[in-house]
């Protein structure tokens, strides 16, 4: 189901909790609201569809990809950059790195652990900051 954008910076500001297989009606929501904002927004996270869970959804390429509970386990080449989100108005600064490896879930929940670089490792650390209510 195509959720609203959760647009509320205090609720986008608490931290979302672990995730479990009884959310997996978010993923489908996440995919749907992903899909219907696909020209304007290449990540989310659930808060920002008024779920407090930590999952998100990537673009990789032609494809999404689900990261359920996901933590940024090292990171290198850290970087300034400028972004903006769909929940929030305008862009703002942000400190990212080029190179991050994660430890997430995959949408089966089977333990995963990859390496991103570039703007894919850039979408994951704004998405990831959404899950732990960090605003940027």
């Amino acid at each position: 189901m195509i959720r609203p954008i959760n647009r509320d910076v205090l609720s986008l500001g608490i931290r979302s909790e672990k995730a479990t297989k009884l959310d997996v009606n978010v993923i489908t929501d996440l995919k749907d609201t992903l899909a219907a904002h696909s020209l304007e927004c290449v990540g989310m996270a659930a808060n920002m569809i008024g779920e407090r869970k930590c999952i998100i959804i990537v673009s990789v390429g032609i494809s999404n990809m689900i990261m359920v509970n996901p933590e940024i386990v090292s990171k290198s080449k850290p970087f300034q950059t400028e972004e903006g989100c769909l929940s929030l108005d305008g862009v703002r600064k942000a400190e990212r790195f080029k190179e991050i490896e994660v430890e997430f879930e995959d949408e089966s929940f089977k333990k995963q652990r990859r390496k991103f670089s570039g703007f894919t490792a850039q979408i994951i650390q704004h998405e990831i900051d959404h899950c732990n209510g960090v605003i940027i």
